[in-house]
């Protein structure tokens, strides 16, 4: 006798640009079993900046990976727009992570041989496209690269390799921006600018970007602030400032 097949998972809501059902993600066995996420619901609206924070070992880079179908979970599902991570395979999922998705992270990830006009193309070259030059243009106008779009990253400060990583993520028109601790390498004053970068992007451009950041500074930059704790969502915050961010940290002793 044939096993029905498990009921489809109710639709993704139509104002989410992406989110997580149930997230549980578990690392090890008995004893030594880590919950890195357990049952996280959470949605993340389009044309908005959300910050995940929390402490080290929370679980914000292990959603935010499960959200940009960089991990798999152990039960649960995470969704882009309308479609459903776990129903695609390997070579799908690389493909959405191509076309749907935009990254930024901590350590710039550029492709060292190649100039900064190459890196920020790399996506659309990588498909056999040429992607929308007047958008592109418009990019490289925002994050300041015009003068150096023929350097390679090693000729760019760690600023500039980050505007450089930043204008690559933006290049493709992605449905969705997954940026973790974008910030973490720079300058202060470096570190301002890429986040003002990010922020024109969703203001002007309707862009939608989710960060991990531990920096209150950073966060103060979103729209919206979602904090994580031991697996779980711990709080919600629209229309952050850093002295919010700060005094709900303190109350939850982190």
């Amino acid at each position: 006798m044939d096993t029905p097949a498990p009921p489809a998972p109710p639709s993704p809501p139509q104002v989410a640009a992406a989110g997580a059902v149930d997230a549980t993600k578990i690392y090890g066995v008995g004893d030594a079993q880590v919950r890195a996420l357990d049952g996280v619901t959470v949605a993340f609206e389009s044309a908005k900046f959300t910050a995940i924070m929390g402490p080290s070992g929370s679980g914000k880079s292990t959603l935010l990976h499960a959200l940009a179908g960089l991990d798999t979970l152990t039960s649960g599902d995470t969704y882009i727009g309308d479609t459903y991570l776990s129903t695609l395979d390997d070579k799908q999922l690389t493909e959405l992570r191509r076309t749907r998705v935009g990254f930024i992270f901590q350590a710039y990830n550029l492709i060292p041989t190649l100039t900064a006009e190459e890196n920020i193309r790399l996506p659309m070259m990588l498909g056999g496209e040429s992607g929308d030059a007047e958008w592109i243009d418009t990019v490289v106008t925002t994050v300041g690269l015009r003068e150096r779009l023929s350097h390679r990253p090693s000729e760019l400060s760690g600023g500039q390799q980050q505007r450089v990583a930043v204008a690559r993520a933006l290049a493709s028109q992605p449905q969705i921006i997954f940026a973790d601790e974008p910030t973490g390498n720079l300058d202060s004053t470096a570190g301002a600018e890429i986040l003002d970068f990010m922020r024109r992007a969703v203001r002007e451009y309707g862009q939608t970007i989710v960060m991990v950041t531990h920096d209150p500074g950073a966060a103060s930059y979103s729209d919206r602030v979602v904090f994580v704790g031991d697996g779980k969502i711990t709080g919600d915050m629209d229309d952050p400032t850093a002295d919010d961010v700060l005094d709900h940290l303190k109350q939850h002793g982190v």
